[in-house]
């Protein structure tokens, strides 16, 4: 049975999500405050996390950060906080979706579903995409720049294949999101744009001049290649 780790110290919330993702056959652990959450990261080894934003000892924001130094966990924020920056700020560091308090039961599951149905790897599709100094292997989700390992969420990393897959091809952000995240993802597409800023930056710790992923204004997005060998 997959895990669902609820962190939120909010006790009316927790019941509710607690309730609907129980008749989902899943197991269900809650805490109250960010530190406990790291600790039940550690111990408990989640499949999925509910993660509030503003919480005692420790706010989302911190835990979503910590949590991404070692895992590719899937983490869904949960926040009364609706600001386009805010929601920036949660995907810039790596939560896989945003969902602004009040909110339905029902669309919590519908998302967390939908997670759940891209996070099984494709098998029949894997495989190996080389571009200049890029490699990518779809079979084990590692992608590399010269050998240097990058250090990329499942989202990051889905982007870039798709990119890589398709040089010098325009996809619009629309296209991403129906590839990446699936047909029925509840979201709009600043989501991708949030997920390639953070791309981007990984990718630019390591020299590549041959390729780089360009904005195409008021379209979306390509992986740019150039002539030169």
């Amino acid at each position: 049975m997959k895990k669902i780790l609820i962190v939120d110290d909010n006790p009316s919330i927790v019941n509710i999500l607690s309730d609907y993702i129980k008749k989902e056959q899943m197991n269900v652990l809650s805490v109250s405050d960010g530190e406990a959450a790291l600790r039940a990261f550690d111990q408990w080894k989640p499949d999925m996390i509910l993660l509030d934003v503003m919480m005692p000892k420790l706010d989302g924001f911190s835990v979503c950060k910590e949590i991404r130094k070692t895992s590719m966990v899937p983490i869904i924020m949960i926040t009364a906080r609706s600001e386009d920056f805010d929601k920036i700020m949660g995907l810039d560091i790596g939560a896989d979706d945003y969902i602004v308090k009040p909110f339905s039961p029902k669309e919590i599951i519908a998302r967390i579903n939908a997670i759940f149905r891209r996070i099984e790897p494709k098998k029949e599709n894997r495989k190996i995409i080389r571009l200049y100094s890029l490699t990518i292997d779809e079979s084990s989700y590692q992608a590399m720049i010269n050998d240097v390992p990058l250090n990329l969420t499942k989202k990051e990393f889905e982007l870039l294949s798709t990119l890589a897959g398709y040089p010098n091809q325009v996809f619009t952000r629309e296209h991403l999101l129906e590839r990446c995240w699936g047909f029925d993802y509840i979201g709009d597409d600043r989501t991708v744009d949030a997920h390639i800023k953070r791309l981007r930056a990984k990718c630019d710790e390591v020299d590549h001049p041959q390729w780089q992923i360009v904005t195409i204004w008021g379209v979306g997005y390509k992986m740019e290649v150039s002539n030169e060998k």
